[in-house]
């Protein structure tokens, strides 16, 4: 990455892109996506890494037509969120011209057209 945004979430997204995505299971049960030193549902701060299986479903999605700057040479494109089982994710949806609910997607990392930095992407699995 060229600057650090946050170190915690610069260690995730580096495993997403190795093919080694994880989640952070706290002694209740309850998933989050690092970086996490308690669980936001219940406080606890026992967190473990959990893998991530191998694809999610599409939860819901939206295509934005009007972007932010950092996003305007993306424009147009989806943003999605993915059930991952522990965790939902939030993305990009490529590779997809008619996204329905429920179909499966693998997570990976590319880049952003407008900025060069990384980005949690999703393609059809």
């Amino acid at each position: 990455m060229s600057e650090q945004h946050d170190e915690g979430y610069d260690e995730w997204i580096d495993a997403i892109d190795r093919g080694e995505g994880y989640a952070l299971e706290c002694s209740n049960g309850h998933g989050s996506l690092p970086p996490r030193r308690l669980c936001p549902e219940c406080g606890d701060a026992d967190l473990e890494k959990r893998a991530l299986p191998d694809s999610g479903t599409l939860d819901t999605y939206t295509t934005i037509h009007v972007a932010t700057p950092a996003f305007t040479e993306d424009a147009p494109y989806t943003v999605a969120i993915a059930d991952f089982g522990l965790a939902r994710l939030t993305g990009q949806l490529r590779g997809v011209e008619d996204p329905e609910v429920g179909m499966r997607l693998a997570v990976g990392v590319e880049e952003r057209k407008t900025e060069d930095e990384p980005l949690l992407v999703f393609r059809p699995a």
